[in-house]
């Protein structure tokens, strides 16, 4: 079994459907258009095959994240709270360059979050994020657990 598999990303997916013809396992001929990583051996033929560079190989085994000092982990809280600040001021605004001036702050505190560890489904932040939620009503207990699982093999301090 190869150490990645193959993801599609569906907005850069421009349907020229490459990947259907060189897949050797059907891995990528699915009718919602997620590649079936129970299929995929992780040859990255489809990957290579892909026009619009739409499929990209990850690894199934994410590398722990990269420690940050504190100085740098409050100045990217700052950085995002303040893209958060832009999109709320922008969004109120009129017209299509408030639009865009949106679309980018929100972009960009993505970026930062990911940047942070905050969008890494192997971080700490993602961890301790989970086990805030778990018990609080409306959230499904058995979906939390299986991400806790997933993650990190049910890790809980």
């Amino acid at each position: 079994m190869a150490e990645k598999y193959a993801v599609r990303n569906l907005r850069l997916c421009t349907k020229d459907c490459l990947c259907l013809y060189v897949c050797p396992t059907g891995a990528s001929d699915t009718e919602n258009s997620i590649i079936d990583k129970e299929k995929c051996i992780g040859c990255g033929a489809c990957a290579e095959a892909c026009p619009s560079g739409a499929i990209s190989m990850v690894p199934k085994k994410m590398p722990p994240q990269q420690p940050k000092e504190k100085k740098v982990e409050d100045a990217l809280r700052v950085l995002i709270r303040s893209k958060n600040r832009q999109e709320t001021i922008a969004a109120a605004l009129p017209g299509v360059l408030a639009r865009a001036i949106v679309r980018s702050a929100r972009l960009t505190a993505e970026d930062l979050c990911r940047e942070g560890g905050y969008m890494l489904p192997q971080s700490d932040q993602a961890r301790e994020f989970l086990l805030s939620v778990r018990n609080l009503p409306g959230i499904p207990e058995e979906a939390v657990s299986s991400l806790l699982e997933e993650f990190f093999g049910g890790r809980t301090e």
